[in-house]
């Protein structure tokens, strides 16, 4: 068979990476990576603001979503069979060490993410029976009696390749700079499989700009951003919030995100507390003392808060009173109007439906297509988690294989 392979990996990122490097173990498996970029794992080494951010100890307790239903629930058992102490161990035996921070996230100590890549890199380079292929955009996969034709653009030129088995680990549609457009969405349309509906999550959000167009550049240490939707608290995260012209960002918001993507067209709030560590009760006596002082009103927040977010805090409270500006200090509103979309999101939320794989993440609607990664309708918190279930997807897809390799030797 020309070009012809036992498995083939579509994709080179951290779920593409972790299959290759586990079907490398059975050297009798003929692996072809196929990476349309320049080179291996350009997203895994942006990962964590460039340090790695890989897991976290949290893993194991919730932090996953879902579109669809009972999708949350399968993404959770995923991570379970291959558990953040899998991945750790894994990441050993490539010649990593990790620690975690004060958050629980979990980084390498290198604090280099492109370091992770490379020793990726470094294994499959090794591997006898892994063939890797960069700049290959997979144009179309189709199946023919017994194995899967892949027609891809190879620097300009085409190639075709064969194999009896698929892996999609393709990514979504976030973060397009990395290759991520999309393509392996129509590559599982192909075979019959549907998508949830797409939303961009880790990412900034647009707001209502009007009351805080004075504020752009403005950033706040440790606020706590809760979110509603409907009326109802669906998130609570303290970190920074940094103003912006077009709404708002930070690491709080970053994580909120995750929880409002795709709940933003039912009324979405974000309710901003300026300072969680004081209580209510404490700033309203520190305002009315400085107010009995004969303290300007205007400036009634000074060396409370930055003095320009104080003046638009005063701007919007109800009123003049102690209790109306500890209340908007505490409680200062947002109406979420959308997120900054794909380009700048760092993980799509919706895919295909865990609901359309079977328990090795194979599908159901085509022998030996199987999916790994962002693609599948599964994502997580910010943190570390969805990298996590990059590795623990393809993990279950890579020992399926291994085992499917295992019984024909």
């Amino acid at each position: 068979m020309k070009n012809g392979f036992e498995i083939a990996v579509i994709g080179g990122g951290a779920s593409g990476l972790t299959c290759a490097v586990k079907l490398a173990k059975n050297k009798q498996l003929k692996v072809l990576v196929l990476e349309r970029g320049e080179r291996l794992g350009r997203k895994l080494s942006a990962t964590g603001n460039g340090q790695g951010n890989l897991t976290n100890e949290r893993v194991g307790h919730g932090g996953y979503f879902s579109v669809s239903s009972h999708g949350e629930k399968r993404a959770e058992e995923i991570v379970e069979k291959y558990s953040k102490a899998d991945f750790l161990s894994f990441l050993e035996s490539l010649g990593a060490l990790c620690e975690a921070d004060e958050k629980g996230r979990v980084y390498p100590t290198s604090r280099q993410a492109s370091s992770i890549t490379d020793l990726f890199r470094y294994r499959l380079e090794r591997a006898e029976n892994v063939f890797v292929c960069t700049k290959a955009l997979v144009e179309s996969v189709e199946r023919k009696n017994e194995e899967f034709v892949l027609r891809c653009l190879v620097e300009g030129e085409t190639k075709t390749f064969y194999a009896k088995n698929v892996v999609l680990c393709t990514g979504g549609t976030a973060a397009k700079n990395f290759g991520t457009d999309g393509n392996g969405y129509k590559i599982a349309k192909a075979f019959g499989h549907t998508l949830t509906p797409l939303y961009p999550s880790l990412v900034q959000l647009k707001t209502e700009k009007e009351k805080i167009k004075t504020l752009k550049g403005i950033r706040v240490n440790d606020a706590c951003v809760v979110a509603f939707s409907c009326g109802k608290e669906i998130s609570r995260e303290i970190g920074d919030v940094i103003f912006t012209d077009y709404g708002v960002s930070g690491d709080a918001i970053f994580r909120t995100s995750a929880f409002v993507a795709d709940k933003i067209d039912q009324g979405t709030i974000l309710e901003i507390d300026f300072l969680p560590n004081v209580s209510k009760e404490r700033l309203i006596s520190v305002i009315a003392k400085k107010l009995e002082s004969g303290a300007n009103p205007k400036e009634v927040l000074c060396g409370i808060v930055n003095n320009q977010l104080g003046r638009v805090i005063l701007s919007c409270a109800a009123c003049a009173t102690p209790e109306a500006i500890a209340c908007e200090v505490k409680s200062f509103t947002l109406p979420v109007l959308g997120s900054l979309g794909f380009d700048y999101a760092q993980v799509t939320k919706g895919g295909v439906p865990l609901c359309e794989t079977d328990e090795n993440l194979q599908s159901k609607k085509q022998k030996g297509l199987y999916f790994a990664g962002e693609i599948l309708d599964a994502d997580g918190e910010c943190g570390g988690f969805n990298l996590q279930f990059a590795y623990s997807s393809a993990s279950v897809v890579a020992e399926a294989l291994l085992q499917q390799g295992a019984k024909k030797q």
